[in-house]
């Protein structure tokens, strides 16, 4: 043991309630942190739970060592465990001790103050040496004995005979400890590796300082040596799930980065209200919206679009694919593609439908789809439209609104050798439609997807005097939505 006289100070030992609200404060934080633990979910496969588990099981590590330290010095000498248990082994557990206090985490196990610790204490981890300069004369506690896997018949090690069980790559720092110590009085605070008896690696870490005699002169070292094997372990995983979640999170902006970019390129160009059909006698005005999903790397495959065909009829078109990323975007991207030139081409809704849905179906990246699909003819002002699985349009007149009756139709992808009808309805000068995709609002009375709340905002929709008017009376009433997924919403007023 040390001698009374160190080379700055006197040794004073503290106060021992002192060190017992130490402990108690320690045990609280102790339990705290594996309660935080217990209640995280372990999802491998999620970065950020893997990150969340490391530090947890890091600081619990760091608090069982630090409880098994106070124990010590509220001791006064360190508690002598059985032998045969190495440092940091357990059956399945991982349990640190103070003296007459066991924290232990084995699943299943009740948190808080057990009987004492049978086998495995942490204090077998901390164990204390002094080498006599004057004397020759070297003593070890019985921890630093069960650290190094040597027996007592083997005896200590000498300062000279310490590197030959340390791993070579560190010797050179134990080196320098050893001599900044005893030639400049430094104090000693460093780590090195050291291959036990029975082959195992260890990582010590090693504190102390010279102890000098009545003149003033070195006559001993002494030191602290505590096996931090498991911490570095811990410390590793943690910056491993650290370095993990970074590179996740880097990949999930670069990913939608790209899906932004392709949505983009796309979608619709334009913003603000668009028109068509300025020389019928019922002109279109149509404006839309995005609604972004609470957790902005949410970025689903939903679209809107208005296309001006070759005959003089406008395409209205909403829809939405499973799935998020780059890959419901480029599905969507290939979909709308394909939708738009089957339009141009003069295919109705209905069939387009059935060829949307078989090219979904054969496609090498399976995912489902909603869609609608409408066709507006200004001359006789007739809206022709199919669905697949989706909302209906909301037509809006004379201060209320409805829910268009929905022709038959599944989801696209669901089922091959779908054949999916249409309906038309007759538009009036002043009417507004509403279509959207789902996921507009979070939580509705009917079906989630909004439509009790869209119609009742049927006064305001239908004295709207322009589509981006009303857009901006349904962001007002859905743009503070805290939805799961993102949604679009486009609105389309007849002219005469």
């Amino acid at each position: 043991m040390p001698s009374p006289l160190f080379a700055d100070r006197p040794a004073q030992p503290p106060a021992p309630g002192v060190v017992d609200a130490l402990i108690s404060q320690t045990h609280r934080l102790r339990g705290e942190v594996d309660a935080v633990r217990r209640d995280a979910v372990a999802d491998e496969d999620d970065p950020r739970q893997r990150w969340q588990r490391a530090l947890c099981d890091l600081a619990m590590h760091q608090l069982d060592d630090l409880g098994a330290q106070l124990g010590q010095l509220r001791a006064g000498v360190p508690v002598e465990g059985p032998p045969g248990r190495e440092p940091g082994e357990g059956a399945g557990t991982d349990t640190g001790t103070v003296p007459g206090t066991a924290f232990t985490t084995a699943p299943g196990s009740a948190y808080g103050r057990t009987a004492p610790a049978p086998t495995g204490s942490l204090l077998s981890r901390v164990g204390s040496a002094e080498w006599n300069l004057l004397t020759d004369e070297v003593s070890w506690s019985e921890e630093l004995y069960r650290i190094f896997g040597r027996t007592r018949e083997n005896g200590p090690l000498s300062l000279d005979e310490m590197p030959t069980m340390v791993l070579p790559e560190d010797q050179a720092a134990l080196q320098t400890l050893v001599t900044d110590c005893l030639i400049d009085g430094r104090p000693i605070d460093g780590e090195f590796r050291i291959v036990r008896t029975d082959g195992r690696v260890r990582t010590v870490h090693m504190t102390g300082e010279p102890v000098l005699d009545a003149g003033g002169c070195t006559a001993s070292m002494w030191a602290v040596l505590r096996d931090v094997s498991e911490l570095r372990r811990s410390e590793r995983a943690l910056g491993e799930s650290r370095d993990g979640l970074e590179r996740s999170r880097h990949a999930e902006r670069a990913e939608r980065r790209i899906a932004v970019e392709l949505q983009e390129a796309v979608l619709p160009p334009w913003r603000g209200s668009l028109r068509f059909a300025h020389d019928g006698p019922a002109p279109l005005d149509v404006a839309a919206h995005h609604l972004p999903a609470a957790r902005a790397g949410l970025l689903g495959g939903d679209w809107y679009d208005a296309l001006a065909l070759p005959d003089g009829n406008a395409l209205l078109t909403v829809g939405d694919l499973t799935g998020h990323g780059v890959a419901a975007t480029s599905s969507m991207a290939m979909l709308l593609g394909a939708l738009r030139g089957m339009a141009v081409a003069g295919i109705r809704p209905a069939a387009l439908m059935g060829h949307l849905n078989r090219l979904l179906d054969a496609s090498a990246r399976p995912a489902l789809g909603s869609a609608l699909c409408c066709r507006y003819d200004p001359v006789a002002r007739t809206l022709t439209w199919a669905q697949a699985g989706h909302p209906a349009p909301l037509l809006f007149r004379d201060g209320t609104g409805h829910v268009l009756r929905r022709p038959e139709g599944v989801l696209l992808g669901a089922t091959g050798g779908v054949v999916y009808d249409e309906a038309e309805t007759l538009l009036l000068p002043g009417d507004l439609l509403v279509l959207h995709t789902g996921g507009l609002a979070r939580d509705d009375a009917d079906d989630g997807t909004g439509t009790r709340r869209l119609l009742a905002l049927g006064p305001r929709l239908t004295g709207a005097r322009d589509a981006q008017e009303g857009v901006r009376v349904v962001v007002e009433e859905f743009g503070e939505e805290s939805r799961e997924d993102d949604a679009r919403v486009m609105v389309v007023r007849v002219g005469g």
